[in-house]
């Protein structure tokens, strides 16, 4: 079964941990640019920068530079486990009888949503300030994949400036150059801001209060 953009860049991850390197330091290893594995080689630029894929070149450079088979490569996407999953039900289901036990926790015939994994591009954020009460409150953790860069109106997002500034924030709409950022807080005006201007923006996936 062929992997897929997040599994393939979690075996490099993976390989070079195995190998007690970083993913520039496994670069160098192979002959390779260091900057190479770096996230931002990972999806294209901008805002919504589509997924970049290691090329055949390079992978094959990294698994000579190991001694390491095409198999042993993808085994070790596996190993880091299943997805993690919780059970999943509509709201106007739970409220029917037979999805709850006695203890109020989930029985009968639910579907499952996806977990975040571990990898090397999910991080969780602390939230400070008020602009995205009652939302997320000062000291709410955010979790973010970095992976996580296409974006549509209406998301919640971490943004992080060229210039180092980072914020929480809703997706308002991408126009033109420029993207407007919304707080949940009427207090907080909407901020546009040039897309020349960001460094990155990741979708936030979970909240921890």
């Amino acid at each position: 079964m062929p992997l897929n953009h997040t599994q393939l860049w979690t075996a490099l991850d993976a390989l070079a941990r195995r190998e007690g390197l970083s993913a520039s330091a496994l670069a160098k290893r192979a002959g390779l640019d260091p900057t190479a594995f770096n996230l931002s080689k990972r999806t294209g630029p901008g805002p919504s920068g589509r997924p970049r894929w290691p090329s055949t070149e390079s992978l094959m450079a990294v698994l000579q530079a190991t001694g390491v088979s095409l198999g042993e490569f993808a085994a070790l996407a596996k190993d880091a486990g299943p997805t993690p999953t919780a059970p999943l039900l509509g709201m106007a289901q739970a409220g029917l009888d037979g999805f709850f036990d006695d203890a109020g926790l989930p029985a009968g015939d639910w579907d499952a949503t996806d977990l975040p994994a571990p990898r090397e591009t999910l991080f969780s954020l602390r939230i400070v300030g008020d602009s995205m009460t009652p939302l997320y409150r000062e000291g709410d953790k955010v979790i973010v994949d970095r992976a996580e860069t296409r974006v549509r109106k209406g998301d919640r997002v971490v943004v992080r400036t060229r210039d180092g500034e980072v914020m929480a924030k809703e997706l308002g709409g991408q126009a033109g150059r420029s993207v407007t950022l919304l707080s949940i807080n009427p207090a907080y005006p909407p901020r546009i801001v040039p897309k020349a201007r960001i460094d990155w923006m990741a979708r936030i996936l979970w909240v921890s209060q």
